[in-house]
């Protein structure tokens, strides 16, 4: 399919946006993730059918979107509503349009955000890694229970330092495991291998990340509880914390329940019950000192939870299926193209021969 890139004002936000397909095609909404853009996405687009309708616009703070500030105490609020705003824009979809939304690991917060607060505008959702519905970390139980009352050990402050420098400085190399590269290699994707001749790309859409207070990653607060930090008010790793981000309850109960494609790596290590951006399982191998033990603070079950509560969602009515792909890590549209464009398009009935 070819690309087109577009600005548009939403949200009382200037946005940019990447269009595909016919705008009567089948509508296919693409939310990028954390450390992304609507660029990440250009691997899948080049492999969809002619006959969907794809808008991929980058989040707040991302890709040549403006650099609005995240209010963490909204959760993922903000970029919902962009995205809202999105659905009835002139020329991206067609009127009264309700899109297949696809989310990836952050976006897949963003996409089931938008379903809750606007349930009869999304014909289904494709969660691709999704962060659990409680957020992610400092939460030990598969029904989200918090290790902390102030959720110690979550949002801008459990982030290294070294990544944020590197990525505010365009850093290109590879010379360090902090690298904005060596992360793309190394979590992104279980086999850097599968990066391919869009490495350099993907690469760009990492470090067009905006850095910040208000931003990536945003403020960090004290805690007197291990390891010292707990969520600010402000920026985007604080709109995961789950003191802010929490809608489990919220999904179960909504009353309109598309079908939900749950879509995951067996070697994930970000969003993982054993993640390596979990400062509790960090931790628990010793590479955080200080850690409290297994009975105070244990790692967070995040495919566990999210498994827990879309299992909820189909007890009240709604369905879901959980696809695993072995070996596949992080980025199943990047590493697995095929398997991931076949559960796509089974949710918007568009044949795979198109």
């Amino acid at each position: 399919m070819e690309i087109e890139q577009r600005t548009v004002t939403a949200n009382g936000i200037t946005q940019r946006v990447r269009v595909a397909g016919p705008p009567d095609g089948v509508p296919v909404l693409l939310v990028h993730g954390n450390g992304s853009s609507s660029a990440f996405w250009e691997p899948l687009v080049r492999r969809l059918p002619a006959t969907l309708r794809v808008v991929a616009p980058d989040l707040r703070g991302y890709g040549d979107t403006e650099t609005a500030p995240v209010d963490a105490t909204r959760g993922l609020a903000d970029f919902a509503d962009d995205l809202a705003a999105l659905l009835d824009e002139p020329g991206l979809f067609a009127a009264g349009a309700r899109p297949v939304v696809v989310g990836h690991s952050l976006g897949g917060g963003v996409a089931t955000r938008l379903l809750v607060d606007h349930p009869d505008r999304v014909a289904a959702l494709l969660l691709e890694a999704p962060v659990s519905p409680y957020g992610f970390g400092g939460t030990r139980d598969l029904d989200g229970t918090p290790t902390t009352p102030d959720f110690a050990g979550t949002g801008a402050g459990s982030v290294n330092p070294d990544f944020v420098a590197r990525l505010a400085a365009g850093d290109r190399s590879a010379d360090a495991p902090t690298s904005p590269r060596s992360v793309l290699r190394a979590t992104y994707v279980a086999d850097p291998a599968s990066l391919g001749e869009d490495e350099e790309q993907l690469l760009d859409s990492l470090l067009s990340t905006a850095t910040g207070d208000d931003n990536y990653p945003g403020t960090a607060g004290t805690s007197p509880h291990w390891p010292g930090t707990a969520p600010g008010s402000r920026g985007v790793l604080n709109a995961l914390a789950p003191v802010y981000f929490r809608l489990a309850d919220e999904l179960v109960a909504v009353e309109v329940k598309p079908p939900v494609a749950w879509v995951r790596g067996d070697a994930d290590v970000i969003v993982s019950d054993t993640s390596l951006f979990d400062l509790a399982y960090l931790g628990s191998l010793g590479m955080v000192p200080g850690w409290p033990g297994e009975q105070a603070c244990p790692p967070q079950p995040m495919v566990g939870q999210t498994r827990a509560v879309l299992e909820r969602y189909a007890a009240a009515g709604g369905t879901y299926r959980e696809v695993v792909l072995p070996g596949c890590g992080h980025s199943p549209h990047v590493e697995r193209p095929a398997e991931f464009v076949a559960e796509l398009l089974a949710l918007t009935g568009v044949p795979a021969t198109n």
